[in-house]
């Protein structure tokens, strides 16, 4: 259920109770005030979003704990790796063939700093978009030199402002992720709580694993976040009891459930943050981002 925070006290709401009514409330309007705030890491943090299974929530999840982040005072910047441009439509941002991309950036004929876009839902967070011109990248990487570090080196020359970078990966095991796991400190995998949870995470797995021992030995896996879950079904439970049991404390105490607003929202070109702050997966998302944010004050200390 969406609250409108302007009819709240019209309707009794009172913000003090540990209602989920007056959960969603508070949210909406610490969102909407501005007033919502969460700690800066000491280093900047740099993930990759990936899982090869597509329909995991992956962009979903990188669009929206980002938006959380950036609405709450951090400054933020989406790397959209994934041609499909999922992640730079549900910013807002301008992502028509031409348009300066991570394209561009990758093959060295633009700076990261000529291709970042700010999202009209959050000055401060940071798009460089993926544009049609993606599609075609893994081919034209091949015979590049360095064609494994290209993201690495770019990510490299951004300026410290940031203090969070999320790179969207595409569903896959291909060129294109590589960059982004050679790039990054942190991988965050999506798992959704399904009957296929598990399926090609092995191999996911594995191939990070090539990546620190050849090319990234500083990247971890630090966050697994389960998405679509139904509270209905017993297989959701069963599904986040295995992965709970089997990762342990890197797996996120928030779950993020099934929400028509979280698909309806890239519709819109916005995040579910913005389109409707005060429902439920919303506030999943939020719960999620300030997870993350004080795990890294922890970690980094």
């Amino acid at each position: 259920m969406s609250i409108d925070v302007d009819m709240a006290p019209a309707v009794g709401i009172d913000p003090d109770e540990d209602t989920p009514l007056a959960r969603a409330s508070l949210a909406a309007m610490e969102i909407r005030s501005g007033e919502l705030t969460m700690p800066r890491p000491r280093h900047r943090r740099v993930f990759s979003v990936a899982n090869q299974k597509g329909g995991v929530g992956k962009t979903t999840t990188t669009v929206n704990i980002g938006v959380a982040l950036a609405l709450a005072g951090l400054h933020v910047l989406v790397i959209d790796l994934d041609p499909q441009g999922n992640a730079s439509t549900a910013l807002g941002v301008e992502r028509k063939s031409g348009t300066p991309s991570v394209y561009d950036v990758l093959l060295g004929e633009i700076t990261p700093a000529e291709a970042i876009q700010t999202s009209p839902d959050a000055p401060r967070l940071g798009c460089i978009p993926a544009t049609i011109d993606l599609a075609g990248a893994e081919i034209e990487l091949v015979s590049m030199p360095e064609r494994e570090t290209r993201l690495k080196k770019a990510i490299e020359a951004i300026d410290t402002y940031y203090d969070y970078i999320l790179v969207d990966c595409p569903p896959s095991l291909g060129l294109l992720t590589v960059n982004a796991m050679a790039a990054v400190d942190e991988v965050l995998i999506p798992i959704q709580c399904e009957y296929y949870a598990l399926e090609g995470l092995g191999q996911l797995l594995r191939n990070i694993g090539m990546v620190q021992e050849h090319l990234n030995r500083e990247l971890i896996v630090s966050t697994i976040l389960l998405t679509m879950y139904d509270g209905r079904t017993k297989l959701a439970d069963q599904v986040a009891n295995e992965v709970r049991n089997h990762f342990g404390d890197i797996v996120l105490r928030t779950t993020i459930p099934r929400s028509v607003k979280v698909s309806e929202a890239p519709g819109f070109g916005q995040s579910v943050m913005t389109y409707d702050p005060g429902s439920r997966g919303a506030m999943s998302y939020l719960d999620a981002a300030r997870e993350i944010a004080e795990r890294g004050t922890r970690e980094l200390a």
